[in-house]
């Protein structure tokens, strides 16, 4: 009975399956014809955004050496956007193209060897200095129509003093000798040549060490980025000179200072800002401890007060 059982389930599985085959074929040949399914459309492609073309290669000035970049201004803030909105990518944009002026101002020149070494120095303030002065240069023409006839005086030496004579300054060119220059209106200047070099000499009057920021055109002499009175400069040793030949590169080379046009100075073609071109500027700051002016309200006053004739009657032997 268990057997008849058997045989008769298997007989019915045979007769499905071969039903089966009938109506379709093969099993592959079933599921292959099953019910087609439409193809499912492809997930939207999102556009990649815009690269930003390539920044234009550094140039490279006379000497070999490649000044940095100068850096953008940030762009302004974008506006929120909605959810699920995309911001397309603004153009970084360049500074305006110097301004053609006319008159010198300082380019970036040859490479020249002048070494430094590093030596402390703590300023008896931090901050501000105990002089400043500017020192503004021309060609003849530029000079003559800035400094007018008022108060026109020569200097035949070519340098200058800066407080009360505490320091002098010059430009000497490559001659050996420094430059004219005259004094009208209260300010001092130096008359210049297209294509000519020049370097500034500081040369210190006092008995004490002192220390010189330089800038020229507006931009500090050691790192050509905008002076200000928080820069480091050169130390100065008493009753000593320095002098200064170029932007300083690294601490065995500079890029000598050339007179040349102001489209072409450093400052125009650095940061596009020619407005401070023709000055050269002086900061002074004395080290702890010492007074660079050692005539005091108290001490002038005692001079003022000697008496040339303090016995003015005979008295008794």
């Amino acid at each position: 009975m268990n057997r008849l059982a058997r045989f008769g389930f298997s007989a019915l599985a045979l007769a499905t399956l071969l039903g089966a085959v009938g109506c379709g074929g093969s099993a592959d040949m079933v599921e292959a014809r099953a019910p087609m399914q439409p193809n499912p459309a492809p997930p939207p492609v999102a556009e990649a955004p815009m690269a930003a073309p390539p920044a234009p290669p550094a140039v490279s000035p006379p000497g070999g050496y490649v000044a940095p970049a100068p850096e953008p201004p940030p762009p302004p803030p974008e506006p929120m956007a909605e959810r699920g909105a995309t911001r397309s990518r603004q153009p970084k944009q360049d500074f305006a193209p110097p301004e053609d002026r006319p008159g010198l101002g300082t380019q970036w020149g040859e490479t020249r060897t002048s070494r430094i070494s590093m030596v402390s120095f703590e300023r008896a303030d931090r901050t501000s200095p105990f002089a400043t002065a500017a020192l503004f240069y021309n060609d003849q023409e530029g000079a003559r129509a800035m400094g007018g006839a008022s108060g026109f005086r020569r200097t035949p030496s070519g340098t200058f003093t800066i407080a009360d004579g505490l320091v002098s300054i010059g430009l000497r060119g490559e001659s050996g000798r420094f430059l004219g220059g005259f004094v009208a209106g209260g300010r001092d200047y130096a008359v210049g040549e297209s294509g000519g070099r020049y370097t500034i000499v500081v040369r210190n009057n006092t008995s004490s060490r002192l220390e010189v920021v330089l800038s020229v055109d507006g931009l500090d002499v050691l790192d050509g980025k905008n002076a200000s009175f928080a820069k480091r400069g050169y130390i100065m040793d008493p009753r000593a000179e320095i002098e200064v030949d170029g932007f300083r590169q690294n601490m065995d080379e500079v890029a000598a200072f050339r007179f040349g046009s102001v489209r072409g100075s450093y400052a125009g073609q650095k940061t596009g800002d020619t407005r401070n071109v023709g000055v050269i500027g002086v900061a002074l700051f004395n080290e702890v401890g010492t007074n660079p002016f050692p005539w005091t309200q108290d001490e002038v006053q005692r001079r003022r007060d000697a008496n040339p004739f303090p016995g003015q009657f005979a008295t008794p032997p």
